[in-house]
């Protein structure tokens, strides 16, 4: 009699907690994917893969068709071929020529002399892959950056991706509009939508439901460097790669402009390229080339949602541990392993980590505690 006592009032608690997650739910979610939003259990949770948990997500998949749609404008049949293909299997096919260890080992000692490996040791150099034309995972479930870094869950590559995507049109659009040009679409959707292309491989999903420890190249993040090899490799114009090159940052000052320079000859080096002959850099290879297009500034520009998104996502993550020990019963010791990693993924992935910021920002802790067991209640 007692254990149904219980048991009856768990339940009743239950549901005034998701009735509260419901309501958060319609301030963190669209309408629609607050309406379609199925509540699973923890243990449900922990069953689904990555890609699983990204094709659940409406937001994930808005974005996603967002993006093929924006693809699909791209007016050069060759370039929207190539932009599909990679969406499709972002895989890194630029390394097919670095299969061996002797090629492997003269290309690292020459990033050697241009001082690109400086923080990445030859044992670390490329992230592992099983086969160079296969991605290990697909661009819909990658993550969008490191773990404890914005969009850090399956398909938060997508929904950052999209938001860059639009920062950047609307930047195409604006342009027209106040100062009477058209800057090349083209490459302002290409550039964008494949300025991150190769964090599927580079932060690909562990066992434990963390991704990859990234390395830097460089002076960056390694996945800036490959993107860019990889769309050099598959033959993109060479004005994509150099917007591309221009995502971390922008060439209008000399002391800024040093960082593309040298992430394009990181990425020429990796494809047998010279950066010069091939139209990257200027007749000097100290710039790029003069004078300057406006689609680099735009793609630098449009890559700058991680202001917000990186300390956004720092500050849920704190809060997502607090709620995982407070109310799903976790240990220490399951902060650190996959029992966490799969909550908090399956949450992120779901209401994203800005959808729960704002949560956070606007109603308050507890507001994103209800919020976040009304995605996932525990077993």
């Amino acid at each position: 009699m007692h254990d149904g006592i219980l048991l009856e009032r768990r339940k009743f608690l239950q549901l005034g907690l998701m009735a509260g997650g419901v309501a958060a739910l319609h301030v963190a979610l669209p309408q629609a994917s607050a309406a379609q939003l199925r509540t699973i259990t923890l243990e449900e949770c922990l069953a689904l893969s990555p890609l699983e948990m990204a094709k659940r997500s409406e937001i994930v998949m808005q974005s996603w068709d967002f993006l093929r749609q924006a693809v699909s404008e791209i007016r050069n049949d060759s370039l929207r071929q190539a932009v599909f293909q990679i969406l499709n299997n972002p895989a890194p096919t630029f390394t097919e020529a670095l299969s061996s260890e002797k090629d492997r080992k003269e290309v690292y000692a020459q990033l050697q002399t241009q001082g690109a490996v400086d923080q990445i040791a030859f044992d670390q150099f490329l992230a592992p892959v099983d086969d160079p034309r296969k991605s290990p995972w697909p661009f819909l479930a990658g993550p969008g950056s490191g773990y404890q870094s914005h969009h850090a869950y399956p398909g938060g590559l997508v929904t950052h991706t999209a938001l860059n995507t639009k920062v950047s049109l609307s930047l195409w659009e604006h342009y027209k509009t106040v100062y009477g040009f058209h800057l090349d679409r083209d490459v302002v959707i290409a550039s964008q939508v494949l300025h991150d292309l190769h964090k599927p491989w580079v932060f690909q999903w562990q066992p434990n439901g963390e991704s990859r420890t990234e390395r830097k190249l460089a002076g960056t993040g390694e996945h800036h460097v490959y993107s860019i090899a990889e769309s050099l490799h598959r033959g993109l114009p060479v004005e994509v790669c150099v917007a591309q090159a221009c995502a971390h940052n922008h060439p209008g000052f000399p002391k800024d402009e040093e960082a593309p320079v040298r992430w394009l000859k990181a990425a020429a080096t990796l494809t047998g390229k010279d950066p010069v002959k091939t139209g990257l850099l200027d007749s000097d290879g100290r710039t790029l080339p003069v004078p300057r297009r406006m689609e680099n500034f735009v793609c630098h520009l449009g890559d700058h949602d991680w202001v917000l998104t990186v300390p956004a996502a720092k500050w849920v993550i704190e809060e997502m541990k607090q709620i995982a020990v407070k109310d799903y019963g976790m240990s220490e010791a399951d902060l650190k392993g996959s029992r966490f990693n799969q909550l908090r993924n399956y949450v992120f992935s779901q209401a994203s980590i800005m959808g729960l910021y704002h949560v956070l920002s606007t109603r308050g802790a507890e507001a994103l505690s209800h919020t976040v067991q009304s995605v996932v209640v525990r077993s």
